[in-house]
């Protein structure tokens, strides 16, 4: 079983809201067949503590315009999780991505292609 198109389509618009806000080293992993009540995890690096909220509320707010809101939003100074129930946001400081190790954690998991992700890096070689 793969996600859903509308757990997809979210997945896209938070990778979307993230790369506007700077944020970096996106990783999205595929849940389905681990038997989770998630779809989807998206992971997300910011900077500092005042990038990681302009992130997570910048992911808010777009997908609050496809009539989307968090189940709940729950955080600290290094990292906010954004509870779609399908999708759930990771936004985390570097150091607290590198100490916590989630893609690590669920490596065995199939990651899935962000269009965000792909556009910056065409952006960046200058092939826009």
């Amino acid at each position: 079983m793969a996600p859903r198109n509308s757990t997809l389509k979210h997945l896209q618009i938070a990778a979307n809201a993230t790369i506007e806000k700077l944020g970096t080293d996106l990783v999205a992993i595929d849940l389905t067949k681990q038997m989770l009540l998630s779809e989807v995890f998206l992971l997300v690096s910011g900077q500092n503590e005042r990038q990681i909220d302009a992130i997570a509320d910048e992911i808010e707010r777009q997908l609050v315009l496809v009539g989307e809101k968090p189940s709940r939003r729950e955080g600290s100074e290094h990292w906010i999780l954004l509870d779609y129930e399908d999708l759930v946001v990771h936004v985390q400081t570097e150091e607290i991505r590198r100490y916590y190790m989630l893609d690590r954690l669920w490596n065995d998991c199939p990651t899935i292609a962000l269009e965000a992700v792909r556009a910056a890096e065409e952006f960046k070689r200058g092939k826009v």
